[in-house]
């Protein structure tokens, strides 16, 4: 493929995740050889409101855009998630490459149906876990060194959107997927606990997950909360890291040169930090500097660049597969002790 022939994308749905990748496509046409032609919704409200803010030609269906608009080279897919591989697989066999919005897929054979086909027709199948394109996962890769301990905490305020899927498969995955991403060694164990609080579906959940390695990582999600929490810690020989994804910060504390402290003395340590504040002398911890930037952005600019090159995306459809499978045993452990509460 020439790098200066411009790359014509599509978005398959116009909701709240959509108008974004919308966004960032139309923003992209003036520094990258790329060409947003179309959107695609079946309602004609949403699909009505892209065409007048972008200026393409919208359609009710997949079928319905290729027909008019010709062969398109990618596409983003951001219907709800049930809809994810009918889609996708439309999209496939007609040959355009795909950037798949998380999850993946709603179950694991429709995953594994979406991964065969993108190998038997040799196409780009990205999976949509945008926080491992935020600067400071980024930085914190360079200091990577067998971690043994995680702690996640991802906390929203309730909103109406995603409520097709539970708070695992809307919210959490997305630090399965970096801590998968991190962690060099298969799932052992996973404990877990959840509950709906305002909808049908699990709203909080924390859980506990043991690798053969001996790592353990520990999540927690809530879209039921009263603030908002993006935030990572783990724990390597010698070192702390803390992951604020909001923010976009790093903070690392040697944990030889602070041998002694308490854990009040590194909490206080890290508040301090967080809040511009500086510690105590002789405390060695320090702020990694970090790049800013959009992860949807750069996550996307990242997806054209595969499907420029035909290489294995960032995030893979195995990748995105895999947190799938993860977040599936995640919430069957949730049912089993759901079970046994007597809930």
């Amino acid at each position: 493929m020439s790098e200066d022939k411009p790359l014509k994308v599509a978005v398959v749905g116009a909701g709240a995740f959509g108008r974004n990748h919308l966004r960032v496509y139309s923003e992209l046409q003036a520094t990258q050889p790329v060409a947003l032609c179309a959107v695609v919704d079946r309602d004609p409200v949403a699909r009505q409101a892209a065409v007048e803010k972008f200026g393409i030609p919208g359609f009710a269906t997949v079928a319905e855009c290729l027909a008019a608009v010709g062969p398109l080279d990618a596409a983003s897919v951001c219907v709800p998630t049930v809809h994810h591989a009918a889609v996708s697989e439309e999209l496939l066999v007609s040959g355009v490459d795909v950037l798949i919005e998380k999850p993946l897929a709603a179950s694991l054979a429709e995953a594994d149906r979406i991964c065969a086909l993108a190998e038997q027709y040799g196409r780009v199948v990205q999976a949509g876990h945008l926080e491992r394109f935020n600067p400071a996962v980024t930085a914190a890769r360079a200091y990577l060194n067998r971690p043994m301990f995680f702690e996640a905490h991802r906390l929203s305020v309730f909103t109406p959107r995603s409520l097709d899927v539970d708070v695992v498969l809307d919210l959490m995955i997305h630090d399965l997927d970096i801590v998968l991403s991190l962690v060099a060694s298969p799932v052992r164990e996973v404990r877990a606990v959840g509950l709906p609080v305002l909808s049908r579906k699990v709203d909080i959940a924390n859980v506990r997950v043991e690798f053969e390695d001996g790592c353990i990582a520990n999540f927690t999600a809530s879209r039921v909360s009263t603030e908002r929490v993006r935030k990572l810690r783990f724990f390597q020989p010698h070192q702390y890291l803390s992951l604020d994804f909001a923010r976009q910060d790093l903070l690392m504390i040697d944990v030889t040169a602070a041998a002694g402290m308490d854990p009040s003395q590194l909490a206080a340590m890290t508040a301090a930090m967080q809040t511009g504040q500086h510690p105590s002398a002789g405390l060695s911890l320090r702020k990694v500097p970090v790049e800013q930037g959009e992860p949807l952005r750069l996550e996307i600019a990242s997806f054209l660049d595969a499907v420029r090159t035909r290489a294995v995306p960032v995030v893979s459809a195995r990748d995105g597969r895999n947190a799938l499978a993860l977040a599936l045993e995640i919430n069957q452990a949730i049912k089993q002790h759901a079970l046994r509460a007597g809930l």
